[in-house]
């Protein structure tokens, strides 16, 4: 029976529709290492790619020029990641123009994190965008764009309660957002949960999976902390020991990632959006192991047939 297990059957892959983030490199070794990740990562057919944009357009000029490269040398899709924090919202126009003149039509929106960090005040440009749903708001008055916006399992850690983070939701959608791509998460019962109080709200977009390959686990912890997801005892366990073996640490992270994307799978979902952190080793092994082949692969399996 063991060949009608659902992680052993041939479609799965075929079901499955995956997108991934990059953010802007710094400097030039940074710079290789993105591109290294790209050419990789391509011939899976992402749905589209996102490029992150730092507070304030603090990495303007870097997300601009990593978007351009993808519309001009490769066939993927690029989604501009736009944030309001620190911006009047003349220069978050701008920029919004800026894109779409390169031939942008896809935008990730997002109010941002505080220009002073993850878990201090946040306080808006007192000319600025006050929030997400504001940005969409004017994102869709500029063009008939493709808008994705965040989305939190464990609700964001600025909201009082759930109530009012699925009312942000509500608002993003209203004012024209077309998915929602959560902030990763390891619990799928929490994620499940999440998206049952939205649909009970009236919330009917796509709401995404956002899935982070833990390449280390000590800094995840850290940061999950710091935004307020959890980390389960469970996970702790499996990288326990593994701070100084890479390889092994590798080998179980595409494992853990790979098993908590079948069983959303196994529940009904079907995209699913990779934080890569610019590294394609591991996205590129939890793809192969949910039944994502890349292009090249197909061929080179044909040829051998």
């Amino acid at each position: 029976m063991n060949q009608f297990r659902f992680s052993r059957r041939p479609d799965i892959g075929d079901k499955v529709r995956v997108s991934f983030e990059f953010f802007p490199p710094k400097n030039d070794e940074m710079e290789a290492r993105l591109w290294d990740t790209v050419t990789r990562l391509e011939p899976l057919k992402p749905k589209f790619v996102s490029v992150t944009y730092g507070a304030g357009g603090s990495t303007r000029e870097r997300t601009a020029r990593t978007i351009s490269r993808i519309l001009n040398e490769t066939n993927l899709t690029p989604a501009a990641h736009m944030t309001c924090v620190d911006a009047a919202r003349h220069q978050v126009d701008a920029v919004i123009q800026e894109f779409a003149d390169m031939g942008v039509k896809r935008f990730v929106a997002l109010r941002g994190d505080p220009a002073a960090g993850v878990g201090t005040a946040y306080r808006p440009h007192p000319d600025g965008y006050a929030n997400g749903a504001e940005l969409v708001g004017a994102l869709k008055d500029a063009g008939d764009f493709d808008i994705s916006v965040s989305a939190y399992p464990e609700k964001h850690p600025e909201s009082p309660d759930f109530a009012t983070d699925i009312d942000m939701l509500k608002r993003k959608v209203d004012n024209g957002a077309t998915r929602a791509i959560t902030q990763f998460f390891f619990d799928n019962d929490l994620y499940e949960r999440y998206v049952e109080r939205a649909r009970r709200a009236g919330i009917y977009i796509p709401i995404v999976p956002g899935i982070l390959p833990v390449h280390n686990f000590t800094q995840v912890a850290n940061f999950s902390a710091r935004c307020g997801a959890l980390v389960p005892a469970w996970l702790a366990e499996r990288f326990d020991g593994l701070q100084n073996d890479p390889q092994t640490h590798a080998l179980v992270a595409s494992a853990v990632a790979a098993e908590q994307v079948l069983d959303l799978v196994e529940r009904g979902v079907g995209d699913f959006h990779f934080y890569t952190m610019n590294r394609a080793d591991l996205v590129f092994a939890i793809c192969h192991m949910i039944g994502i082949r890349s292009h090249e692969a197909e061929v080179a399996g044909s040829a051998a047939a």
